[in-house]
């Protein structure tokens, strides 16, 4: 791996080398490399995580309680980003610059939080210099004379080598560039400016707080008091209904931590802030100003808003949290993508086999083998020398054994995350199935028709019929079957299935953002979403430039503005400690 360069870069034409990094396109999540590597990294997770949990062995690393000194504070919150070079460094040139013109001068933030997936596909040492550690490195190559500081979160990509490369890169103070990182375990608790407290839990997985990691902010707790106001952060929006993109059971280890930590502090959690779903939405506490934010769009592909609920009541009816009934109401009072502009982007996904060529080449493989079992069962159905019961059914083996694994692996994938009944997915990826299904039969019969009726009889007619099936079932009836996913996408969208995949599969690169956000002496904090509409595809190098100006500067201009307008959060709204359905 290519080390970081000792000074800038010079030659106009950047290599590897000089970079220190190697820029990388967006991730193709349907091509069926990173389908195989992503689900056998997200397996083995899931199975050794409970044998190599990193959270239980960082017990023995420093407990370190963070300070960020001063009256006020300008900081920044980011959000999946370790995606493709040119969306995410599009971000980092904007949280980079010395300031941001939106109609206001917003300064450049004294604090960084990276809120989890900070690399895609699954995390390597490589993967964070090539996608995330080295493309920050070069938006800002040497600290200000203020040098801005650096938290991380870890997210289930960060999580799939048991956090071993997140920990290298974010845990051991190493400065990143111009960022000094300082966090010594994978989560963190910071002291802000008037009396605001950040809470940084990483929950990855199991949902649940492990013991050194609640000592650590029953420890950092102990320094609350009433008045104070504490920003949590988590891996997912844990608020969310599931088929909307989040997990509410998961919702328990924050009510947890909320009545059993924080609540009899006196504090309050006026912001929650989260990644994991790559848009931007907004909860607005009804007859309070406590908000809920989820702000993933640092880098990675963007995800649709228009299947997010109008309302959520939080605990959700499913928590497994003992205490009283009582519950608060949340409002969507902010969304990016809009709703119509969502709905409009979800129909991208027809260009599906274009944007995921490698996917069509699967579609195609997968086509190609059906056909080739239904016309074997044709063909000895046909002959009137294969006759008896055991020769048909041998006959019809290999295409009834293709249609069960293709029914299977249709309800598997509908059931992805199950964001709704088991028995609804279940009939999306049967007739999701029988698409497919119908689509091999019918070139079957049409393949069969050829060879019959229009090709010539001999060894150039069997060539030609080889040819028809070797050909074109990979070039024209891949094509139709991966036409097929996208439609099925876009129709089972509207039942909150595969919704996550609806998006994925088009890797939209443009609209990204993050937050920019201000604790001000009164103790007021006050959230700027910002949004980058179009990020910029082609640079230029910048050898000249000064030693805190980027590495590469932008060939197109990067035109920043607000999502909507500023949200104003006080520290201490004069209501109770931590609000009735929160607390428990």
């Amino acid at each position: 791996m290519p080390q970081p360069p000792q000074g800038r870069p010079r030659p106009e034409a950047m290599s590897e080398e000089e970079l220190g990094f190697r820029p990388q396109r967006a991730v193709r999540w349907l091509d069926p490399g990173v389908l195989v590597s992503t689900g056998a990294r997200s397996l083995m997770a899931g199975v050794f995580g409970a044998y190599a949990d990193k959270r239980e062995l960082q017990g023995t690393l420093p407990a370190t309680t963070h300070t960020i000194p001063g009256d006020e504070l300008w900081f920044d919150y980011v959000a999946d980003l370790g995606d493709g070079f040119d969306a995410t460094y599009s971000v980092a040139s904007l949280i980079a610059a010395p300031r941001l013109d939106v109609g206001q001068t917003l300064p450049r933030g004294r604090l960084l939080v990276m809120g989890g997936d900070q690399v895609y596909p699954a995390a390597t040492t490589e993967a964070y210099e090539d996608r995330s550690k080295g493309l920050y490195r070069a938006a800002l190559p040497v600290a200000p004379p203020e040098a801005p500081r650096l938290f991380a979160l870890p997210g289930n990509h960060d999580w799939y080598d048991g956090l071993t490369s997140f920990l290298r890169v974010f845990a051991q103070g190493r400065s990143i560039g111009g960022w000094a990182t300082e966090q010594t375990r994978s989560y963190f608790a910071i002291e802000l400016p008037a009396r605001w407290w950040l809470f940084a839990v990483d929950t990855q997985f199991d949902d649940y707080v492990d013991a050194p990691q609640l000592a650590y902010f029953r420890a950092a707790a102990s320094r609350l008091g009433t008045g104070d106001a504490v920003i949590l952060c988590t891996p997912t929006p844990a608020w969310v209904p599931a088929g909307s993109g989040g997990r509410t059971k998961a919702y328990d280890t924050i009510r947890f931590l909320m009545r059993e930590v924080i609540g009899p502090t006196g504090a309050t959690v006026p912001l929650m802030l989260t990644g994991d779903k790559h848009h931007y939405a907004r909860y607005a506490e009804r007859d309070g100003t406590a908000q809920r934010i989820t702000a993933g769009l640092g880098g990675a592909y963007l995800a649709g808003t228009h299947r997010l609920p109008a309302e959520l009541v939080l605990p959700p009816a499913e928590t497994r949290v003992p205490g009283p009934p009582a519950t608060t109401r949340f409002d969507l009072a902010g969304r990016y993508p809009g709703q119509a502009e969502s709905v409009r982007l979800a129909a991208g996904i027809l260009r599906l086999p274009w944007r995921n060529p490698g996917f069509w080449r699967l579609t195609g493989l997968l086509q190609s083998a059906m056909t080739l079992a239904v016309l074997f069962g044709l063909a000895k159905a046909a002959d009137p020398v294969a006759g008896g019961v055991v020769a048909q059914i041998g006959a019809w083996f290999p295409a009834v054994f293709a249609t069960t694994l293709l029914v299977l692996g249709a309800v598997a994938f509908a059931r992805l995350d199950l964001p709704r009944t088991g028995r609804t997915n279940a009939a999306a990826g049967v007739l999701h199935a029988l698409a497919h299904l119908a689509l091999s039969v019918g070139w079957a019969f049409t393949v069969r028709w050829l060879d019959r009726d229009m090709l010539p009889e001999g060894a150039t007619g069997e060539w030609l019929l080889v040819g028809v099936v070797v050909v074109l079932t990979p070039l024209l009836v891949g094509f139709l079957a991966a036409e097929v996913v996208a439609l099925y996408l876009l129709a089972v969208n509207r039942f909150g299935i595969n919704s996550n995949e609806l998006f994925a599969g088009q890797g939209v690169e443009d609209h990204k953002g993050f937050l920019r956000l201000h604790i001000g002496r009164d103790g007021t904090l006050t959230v700027y979403p910002l949004k980058l509409a179009r990020i910029c595809r082609r640079w230029r190098p910048n050898p000249d430039g000064a030693p805190t100006e980027p590495w590469l500067l932008p060939r197109e201009e990067l035109a920043p503005e607000l999502i909507e307008e500023p949200i104003r959060i006080p520290r201490d709204p004069g209501g109770p400690p931590v609000t009735a359905g929160e607390a428990g």
